[in-house]
C-alpha cells in the first residue's frame, strides 16, 4: 500500500517554485529520505504532507485517500524548528501533546513514561524544559512525535544537535519503530544518514526532483567504481596511477573513483602492489554523498549555473 502519493505538485512563493512538479510514492512501513541541501525545498514538501502549507497545483493522498485535517492523529511530524514550552515541566508537556493527539491523559502519561524510560531520561520528568540541554530537549520533542504511536511518522533533521551515542540510539528507535509497521518520512542534507536508515528516496535540488528510488538500484546503477584502500608505505604511488578522484585522503588510507574507460581495475593492482603493502582493499558503488554530488553538479551545468 502507498502511505503518501504526491502528485505533480507545485508550491510557490512569489516568483520562486520550492516544489516544482514534484511526484514520489511511499510505502507502507518503508523508511522514505526526503534529502538535499539546504534550500532545497524538503522542509516545504513536509509541510504539506503535514496540511501546513497547500500546493498551489497538484495533488497529496495520504493512507490511499485524497488529504484531509482527519489524517493528523495518525501522523508524527517531528519540525527542524522545536517547538516546546520552556516553563511547563517535561512529564506535563508530553502529557499535553498525548492529549492533543487524541489520547486520555492516563494514555499519555503511560506512553510518556515509557518512552522517556526508554530515552534514559525518566529523572527529567519534573524539570522545566528551560533547564535542559539542546540535546535532552530533542528527547523530548521525539517523545511528543512518536508518543500516540503514529501509523506515519515525519522527521525533519532528527539528528540535529545530537551527540554519536545519542544519535545512534535515536537511530536504533526509528528502526524499531520501522520493524513494527510505521512508515517514516526522513528529511535530510546529510547523505550518510540517508544511506544507512533509508530504503527509498527522493532527491531535491532547488525545488526540483532530481533522482528517485532505492537506494539499492541507484547505486547499482553507478557500477562498482570506488576504492577503499589501507596501506603501508608511501602514497606517492597515488599520482601514479592516473586520473582519479580522490574522496577521502589520511595516513595510510585512501578512498577514490576511478574511470573504467581510461584505467582497469587490474592497472590500478599493479600499480598499487609494486609500491606498498596493502592491509585492506575493498571495491564498491560510489556512496550516495558522492551520487548527489555528481547529479546536482551536472544539474548546475544543464541549467548553466
Amino acid at each position: 500500500m502507498k502511505i503518501i502519493q504526491v502528485q505533480n505538485v507545485v508550491k510557490r512563493f512569489g516568483d520562486y517554485a520550492a516544489s516544482n512538479n514534484i511526484s514520489f510514492d511511499v510505502d507502507q512501513g518503508s523508511i522514505f529520505g526526503l534529502i538535499g541541501p539546504n534550500g532545497a525545498g524538503k522542509t516545504t514538501m513536509i509541510r504539506m504532507i503535514n496540511n501546513i502549507l497547500f500546493p498551489d497545483e497538484g495533488k497529496i493522498f495520504l493512507f490511499g485517500e485524497p488529504q484531509q485535517l482527519s489524517h493528523q492523529n495518525q501522523m508524527g511530524y517531528l519540525p527542524e524548528e522545536r517547538g516546546l514550552y520552556k516553563k511547563i515541566k517535561v512529564l506535563e508537556q508530553i502529557i499535553y501533546f498525548g492529549q492533543l493527539k487524541g489520547l486520555s491523559r492516563s494514555e499519555a502519561q503511560t506512553n510518556a513514561r515509557f518512552w522517556l524510560k526508554n530515552l534514559d531520561a525518566s529523572d527529567w520528568e519534573n524539570k522545566k524544559i528551560e533547564e535542559l540541554s539542546k540535546g535532552m530537549q530533542q528527547k523530548v520533542q521525539f517523545i511528543t512525535t512518536i508518543l500516540h504511536n503514529p501509523k506515519l511518522l515525519i522527521l525533519d533533521e532528527p539528528f540535529s544537535g545530537f551527540d554519536p551515542i545519542n544519535a545512534d540510539l535515536l537511530k536504533s528507535i526509528i528502526l524499531d519503530l520501522k520493524s513494527k509497521g510505521t512508515t517514516i518520512i526522513l528529511s535530510t542534507h546529510i547523505m550518510e544518514q540517508a544511506e544507512q536508515l533509508c530504503d527509498d528516496i527522493c532527491l531535491v535540488n532547488k525545488g526540483k526532483k532530481v533522482l528517485d528510488g532505492s537506494i539499492r538500484d541507484i547505486k547499482s546503477g553507478y557500477g562498482r567504481d570506488t576504492i577503499l584502500l589501507e596501506f603501508e608505505g608511501d602514497d606517492s604511488f597515488i599520482s601514479d596511477i592516473g586520473d582519479l578522484k580522490i574522496i577521502n585522503k589520511t595516513q595510510n588510507r585512501v578512498e577514490f573513483r576511478y574511470d573504467s574507460t581510461k584505467i582497469s581495475l587490474n592497472d590500478i593492482m599493479l600499480k598499487v602492489m609494486n609500491k606498498v603493502q596493502i592491509d585492506k582493499l575493498e571495491v564498491s558503488a560510489p556512496s550516495l554523498h558522492e551520487i548527489f554530488i555528481d547529479v546536482v553538479s551536472k544539474q548546475e551545468v544543464t541549467s548553466g549555473k
